[in-house]
């Protein structure tokens, strides 16, 4: 198996990644990015981003990732289409198989995988994903104002979700697979309790998202007395947690019980020393675009200061 060595290794794409790669060129870290199986993360598949700051008009979110990926491409970056098989993080040189055929030796890893919704696993969630269909209720409220919608979830996220949508739509429908909120704080409970334009359904499974070409509607069955139900909405949201791409690190890198990597507080720095983590795959509680733009900027900072340490150690 070949061998290359290589300064800065960014494992992941997306905002994060890309923007990592962004400052890691410009310091002249000579960057090398392996884009994942999803080049671009989540907003490949999330059509309109009103959002993020620079775009006044709004952008769709395959082309904001092309974007992101040229600019960090003008700057030197070396992008590359491949996944990684397996690291080892043991050692100060850091070792990392692409591919089950590309050995890297990396000085500095920052890590950019991000996470993927947890979806309900019907087709037609997937088939209306971006036509009305969305796992992020602050990404894509805004297009719902004035509308009717529903929010699946019984957690804290699905009630801060539920809470942030009944400010922007005129009816929220909250459907509770349980006949209690058994995940959700107490707090959170009677928030979405006192909203007046919260309708919370116990004890309801959704059977399937209805629509042609946008969602129409939402049919849902009572897991208790077995009535099926056909709700008219334009919007369906799906608040059942995220689960953060980092399988791959698990015996390598130190991660709360979810699996999200644990980084020092204020730094992107995790327990291995020259191995940084940035976006959704160390963040739980924003998981936006411009916050992950935000720790890829950290990471690579850290990284060239990282580097610049051991240069001063050594010289």
């Amino acid at each position: 198996m070949s061998v290359e060595k290589v300064h800065c290794l960014i494992i992941g794409s997306g905002p994060a990644g890309y923007t990592a790669a962004i400052y890691a060129s410009r310091a002249g870290l000579k960057p090398v990015m392996y884009t994942g199986p999803q080049p671009g993360g989540q907003l490949m598949i999330t059509n309109d981003v009103e959002n993020f700051p620079g775009y006044p008009d709004g952008v769709m979110g395959p082309q904001m990732m092309e974007d992101f990926k040229n600019q960090a491409a003008r700057f030197g970056a070396d992008i590359r289409y491949g996944s990684i098989s397996s690291v080892d993080f043991s050692g100060s040189v850091h070792k990392v198989i692409v591919d089950e055929k590309l050995d890297i030796e990396a000085d500095t890893v920052i890590i950019s995988t991000g996470a993927s919704a947890k979806w309900l696993g019907l087709e037609s969630e997937q088939r209306l994903n971006g036509r009305g269909v969305s796992a992020c209720a602050v990404c894509d409220g805004f297009f719902f104002r004035g509308q009717e919608v529903a929010i699946v979830g019984a957690g804290d996220t699905a009630c801060e979700e539920a809470s942030y949508l009944a400010k922007l739509c005129k009816k929220v429908y909250m459907l509770v697979r349980k006949d209690s909120f058994r995940a959700a704080s107490a707090i959170m409970q009677r928030r979405v309790e006192n909203t007046a334009n919260i309708e919370i359904l116990y004890s309801t499974e959704t059977e399937e998202v209805l629509g042609a070409e946008d969602v129409e509607a939402v049919r849902v069955r009572n897991n208790v007395t077995g009535e099926t139900r056909v709700i008219p909405i334009t919007g369906f949201f799906v608040a059942i947690g995220h689960k953060p791409n980092t399988d791959i690190f698990k015996r390598e890198i130190e991660m709360d019980e979810n699996g999200y990597i644990k980084t020092v507080p204020g730094s992107s720095r995790t327990n291995i020393e020259g191995v940084f983590a940035c976006g959704d795959a160390q963040d739980h509680v924003y998981r936006q675009a411009v916050t992950a733009a935000g720790t890829g900027c950290m990471a690579a900072l850290d990284a060239e200061r990282y580097l610049a340490s051991k240069e001063a150690t050594l010289a």
